[in-house]
């Protein structure tokens, strides 16, 4: 097997990596088994991308665990959802806190059963002060949804005279949103071979490198994890420059 880890450039890295973690389903279905089978089956991809991570020294992971939408599924598959949160994170609170790994939600946390909110809140509590790796659960989260509430909070210091009208700017919206506390993403994996944003982070990819494979999630391991990370430092981030202007800033 081609070791990809070895040619990662570490002083290159991605900050923030973003993953759309699709294809559980298909991936169940193709076996014969019911859908859930494949979500029991994506957790061990989620562990192995957070250790992948970790070992090579990226920041901050964001993983897009369960969307607003999600809601509309079949109840057996929500509930069934719901109770693998719950379940993962009471197996993997002790290897979070060994690995010095610090768990962040975003999302409309409250939607939630009343179960995974006591977890939830347990592990981020229990890891609050972690440094390696910050990895965030998008939970009950729709980047739309996200949008429509900061302006709404906005508005509301605007009417109360918190905030002048003048001063509202990027900054002022960073700091509403759900990911207030998070660099903005600088690699976005989808998995499937679908090639959609999905209502994910709409402006927090603003300048993003989007990375899709045909992998599906339950099958998505570190060298799938690395090989996007090697197309990333083969790009070349001009944000908004020309290439001849990012070569002098680099000379």
């Amino acid at each position: 097997m081609e070791d990809f880890k070895s040619q990662i450039n570490t002083a290159n890295l991605p900050n923030h990596i973003a993953i759309i973690m699709d294809g559980n389903g298909r991936w169940a279905e193709m076996k014969g088994k019911p859908r859930v089978f494949g979500h029991k089956n994506g957790v061990k991809s989620v562990r192995e991308v957070i250790e992948g991570c970790r070992e090579i020294g990226v920041n901050y992971l964001t993983l897009y665990a369960f969307s607003t939408e999600n809601w509309n599924r079949p109840k057996l598959e929500v509930k069934t959802l719901m109770a693998l949160l719950v379940s993962s994170l009471r197996k993997e609170l002790n290897t979070l806190v060994k690995n010095n790994i610090k768990l962040n939600t975003i999302g409309n946390i409250e939607n939630l059963p009343e179960k995974a909110r006591i977890e939830l809140a347990e592990v981020v509590e229990k890891t609050k002060n972690n440094t390696s790796l910050t990895l965030t659960l998008a939970l009950s989260y729709g980047s739309r949804e996200e949008i429509v509430n900061v302006i709404r909070n906005i508005s509301k210091k605007v009417v109360n005279n918190q905030i002048a009208i003048e001063e509202i700017n990027e900054n002022i919206i960073n700091n509403h949103l759900y990911t207030f506390s998070l660099p903005d993403v600088d690699l976005l994996i989808r998995t499937s071979g679908e090639k959609r944003i999905s209502n994910f982070l709409l402006w927090q990819i603003a300048y993003a490198e989007l990375y899709f494979t045909d992998t599906l999630w339950p099958d998505f391991r570190k060298e799938n994890l690395y090989k996007a990370i090697i197309d990333y430092q083969q790009r070349e981030r001009r944000f908004g420059k020309t290439s001849q202007q990012i070569e002098k800033i680099n000379d």
